[in-house]
């Protein structure tokens, strides 16, 4: 008989994890490195220590978790406890937590699959600290170490953190990969001068330029394809007086798809717009490509392993793209990486009304733990 999970363990296990860095709203305060995510991840270790279990911790700051009798190519299966500022309980957490539930009901029955597993909590998925490379830090940290060479593959149960699941009537998704990510900084050059003496004919206002661009792209992103989403979310006019014309402005855009194409198209669209607009009043456009995260597409293998799993539930999984990174995009370069998620309420995340049913947690979690055990009957 498979093994079940203890539903109400896990609900209490995110219960008592959501206490480090918990909000009066019911959100978390636990960025990577504060005093509550260094509270939250011994008491992880001692979670595991409590259950027979053993626990060590790398000098990135990774939490590890396996049976005493561990072996070599491991399934490696976890996600992160660090939050965003007034983030949400289920973020990453699930994924840890539901991870814990399954080694620890493996265990418990004496499963050899147990022997096979081994859970992470990794360090600073969220990079929401302002000195931070931009997260992702302990799954690049493990990567590049020589602990990859024990793991055989990973898979990572999350939230959604978006409305697709739940739009469509979907329990469970497996992840087809990650989308591509780019960011552009786009600069308008004008002239900087006095905004009383100056008449409209005789200016070259860079924030004018830049208001126009920006209303524009919105719908210019919305043309290329339904794959694709954009925004706009940091503008900045230079000198910034009220009685002083920009003489230059600037704006990021960041464009996500699962094509590549269509995140050079969009961007082509964008500048080109751009460009005649500053045209029309006498300014000029630079651009920087500021970073590209090219398109993960996860391993067929594990994809379909985790798709035969959903189906044995009753509840065949749908399929979609993640527009959200994960330490999974990390781990797939290396070893054979696939994802699960459950659906997000109303697609609300990383706020203190980020939400998922227990039912759908639990049998998130139960997914999960039959995964393990598809996994290391397979091999």
């Amino acid at each position: 008989m498979t093994p079940r999970i203890s539903g109400a363990r896990l609900l209490e296990t995110l219960e008592r994890l959501a206490a480090f860095g918990g909000r009066p709203d019911g959100g978390v305060d636990r960025v990577a490195g504060s005093v509550e995510d260094l509270r939250a991840r011994a008491w992880l270790a001692g979670q595991l220590r409590a259950r027979g279990l053993v626990s060590w911790t790398d000098e990135t700051g990774n939490v590890f978790g396996h049976t005493p009798n561990v072996r070599g190519g491991r399934l490696l299966v976890g996600s992160h406890t660090d939050t965003v500022p007034a983030g949400g309980r289920l973020d990453g957490a699930y994924g840890v937590m539901a991870a814990l539930e399954a080694l620890t009901t493996l265990h418990e029955q004496g499963h050899p699959a147990a022997d096979s597993l081994e859970i992470v909590s990794f360090w600073d998925e969220e990079g929401a600290q302002p000195e931070s490379s931009g997260g992702m830090v302990g799954s690049t940290a493990l990567c590049a170490g020589p602990h990859l060479a024990d793991l055989s593959a990973f898979v990572e149960l999350h939230i959604e953190q978006g409305p697709r699941m739940e739009l469509a009537g979907q329990e469970l998704c497996v992840v087809d990969g990650i989308v591509g990510v780019d960011r552009h900084l786009i600069r308008v050059v004008g002239e900087a001068n006095h905004a009383g003496t100056t008449p409209f004919s005789l200016r070259r206002d860079a924030g004018r330029v830049l208001a126009r661009a920006t209303a524009g792209a919105h719908d210019l992103m919305r043309s290329v394809s339904d794959t694709l989403v954009g925004n706009i979310g940091s503008l900045t006019l230079d000198p910034g007086a009220p009685n002083v014309i920009p003489g230059a402005a600037q704006l990021v855009l960041e464009l996500r798809s699962p094509d590549e194409d269509v995140l050079t198209r969009c961007a082509d669209l964008v500048l080109q717009h751009a460009r005649a607009v500053a045209a029309e009043d006498g300014c000029t456009i630079e651009h920087w490509m500021l970073s590209h995260k090219p398109v993960v597409a996860f391993d067929e293998g594990i994809r379909t392993l985790l798709e035969k799993v959903c189906r044995s539930t009753g509840r065949p999984a749908g399929s979609l793209y993640s527009y959200a990174g994960h330490d999974a995009g990390v781990l797939s370069a290396h070893v054979p990486t696939a994802m699960v998620f459950v659906p997000s309420t109303r697609g609300v995340s990383h706020s203190p009304h980020e939400h998922t049913d227990d039912r759908l947690l639990t049998q998130g979690a139960q997914v999960l733990l039959e995964a393990v055990i598809a996994h290391h009957d397979s091999r």
